[in-house]
């Protein structure tokens, strides 16, 4: 018998209880050896009175099930949504897939002109920055062109044109992390934060100017409305960096003091598209080639074209770590389509999910349990039991990909961002610091973190967090004082050592915030 099959028959048998979590009270599961009052306990913080939790804590290796606590209750899992999308896309697409955005035409250059359209065409990549195009240009000039008679033919086509995903809030449309999602796109740093432009407000030299505005990349596909003055120095600094809705046009207003700090902002674009064609337009005239007619979106490549030149983006194993990390929302939504299009020919949100629910199913989740309607989690309609999402990370174990995998998860307490990510500000200095990996989840009212720990006897665990309905502005040191608990205490032999949620800060008190939230980054 392998050993995968081995796991998920220990894993059937140990997570079977949870199924039934839903009608059990709260707090019951397994018999107590200290860790049920333990993390009740911790529950009963008045921070999520009135509120809902689903909780569950495992042996990783037995399947064996702990603790629970609501265990079949479905709540919003938030960015927790990216644990079953990213080991799908790891299961389905493979650890060295890599995105491909190529130039094409259906006829060489004569004499430096190409005669016809050029054709720019996307499937899928995120990760895309205006260096790459600046590369692609370059490699056309370098085969002989210098005017195109044509245009620029932007195909997008690998993705349906749905651009947001299903019930994202309208308010979060100009906010970095609901960018639109296209096959054809730009990130402006290393980020990887796809359909934006990082705008920067820098003060005059002296009070009553406008301030300086500055684009990353720098491009005029988007316009800037700057309506802000600069202030006397000590003045305290209020600007904000919003773009209006249906159009490019970015609103810097309000106030920065001279010598102030400057402001800077991540803000999406309307139709990534064309602002992936601006960017390649510009960088193909600054290498001395001039396309005669204007750039043409949506339109398919012809099949006889020919690749003039090509970008390939990094494996996914390695995209997984931007992705993971920093809880990436358009790189989750990228690879559902992509997803989709690879296992059904069809790059849209419904396909990807189709094939991410049938992959989750073949590895035990009760998928009957959970809804899915996007892969990041930014939708509120997403519900997901802790018990499935404690299975899953039960199951995956065994994939051969699973080294990567778990390497993209954030580690609590390490300082390096790319090491870190979203948890590299929590649970510092106890025994879950460099310790646990987990994926952190955040919405209004809903907060999630489900990874895998080690306690203080070697006994490797797993835990899935669900906290739901709660006003608090943050019950993060709650799902710490959870973890560090687990990870404080020799679990196998009962010895318990709890720890309560005031001791664990893992928020800026001035802000409510975790600071790993903000661009840019104050960690």
């Amino acid at each position: 018998m392998s050993r995968h099959v081995t796991r998920v028959t220990a894993l059937a048998l140990g997570l079977a209880g949870l199924l039934a979590g839903s009608s059990l009270p709260a707090g019951a599961g397994p018999s107590d050896t200290g860790l049920k009052g333990a993390i009740d306990t911790i529950l009963a913080d008045s921070r999520l009175d009135g509120g809902a939790a689903s909780v569950v804590v495992a042996d990783a290796s037995s399947g064996d099930t702990l603790y629970q606590r609501d265990a079949g209750d479905r709540l919003m899992p938030a960015s927790n949504t990216k644990i079953p999308t990213s080991v799908a896309a790891m299961a389905l697409l493979g650890p060295e897939y890599r995105f491909r955005t190529e130039v094409l035409s259906t006829a060489g250059p004569r004499g430096g002109v190409l005669h016809g359209d050029l054709y720019l065409r996307g499937t899928g990549d995120p990760t895309t920055l205006a260096k790459d195009y600046d590369a692609l240009a370059a490699r056309v000039a370098a085969s002989g062109v210098r005017r195109v008679t044509g245009r620029l033919v932007a195909d997008d086509t690998r993705f349906d044109t749905n651009r947001l995903g299903r019930s994202w809030a309208a308010d979060d449309e100009s906010s970095y992390y609901s960018a639109q999602i296209s096959p054809l796109t730009v990130a402006p740093d290393t980020d990887y934060d796809s359909g934006t432009v990082v705008v920067e407000a820098a003060p005059a030299a002296h009070a009553g100017a406008k301030p300086r505005i500055s684009l990353t990349p720098a491009t005029g596909y988007v316009r800037v409305d700057n309506r802000a003055t600069t202030v006397p120095a000590g003045r305290p600094a209020g600007l904000t960096i919003e773009r209006e809705h249906g159009t490019n046009t970015i609103t810097v207003a309000g106030e920065i003091p001279v010598q102030g700090s400057p402001a800077k902002e991540w803000v999406t674009v309307w139709e990534p598209t064309g602002y992936a064609a601006a960017v390649f337009t510009d960088a193909l005239a600054a290498h001395g080639v001039r396309v005669d007619g204007p750039p043409r979106l949506g339109a398919p490549t012809p099949a006889h074209a020919k690749a003039l030149a090509t970008h390939s983006s990094m494996p996914l194993k390695d995209l997984m770590r931007p992705f993971m990390k920093l809880s990436n929302n358009m790189h989750a939504e990228a690879l559902t389509k992509t997803i989709g299009y690879e296992t059904s020919g069809r790059g849209t949100w419904s396909a990807g999910l189709a094939a991410i629910g049938t992959y989750l199913k073949e590895q035990g989740v009760q998928t009957s349990t959970v809804r899915q309607v996007d892969g990041s989690g930014l939708s509120r309609m997403n519900l997901f039991p802790a018990a499935q999402l404690a299975r899953l990370l039960l199951a995956v174990q065994d994939a051969p990909w699973y080294a990567d995998w778990y390497a993209s998860l954030p580690v609590a307490c390490a300082p390096d961002r790319a090491t870190g990510g979203t948890l590299r500000s929590r649970m510092c200095g106890t025994p879950a610091a460099l310790n646990t990996r987990a994926k952190t989840g955040t919405l209004t009212g809903a907060s999630g973190l489900s990874g895998y720990v080690t306690d203080a006897g070697g006994r490797r665990l797993v835990y899935s967090i669900v906290l739901n309905n709660h006003l608090a502005s943050s019950v993060k040191s709650i799902e710490d004082a959870i973890v560090v608990t687990l990870a404080r205490s020799d679990t196998a032999k009962g010895a318990i050592t709890a720890v309560p949620p005031s001791r664990i800060r893992s928020v800026d008190p001035s802000t409510g915030l975790e600071c790993s939230w903000r661009k840019p980054d104050p960690c």
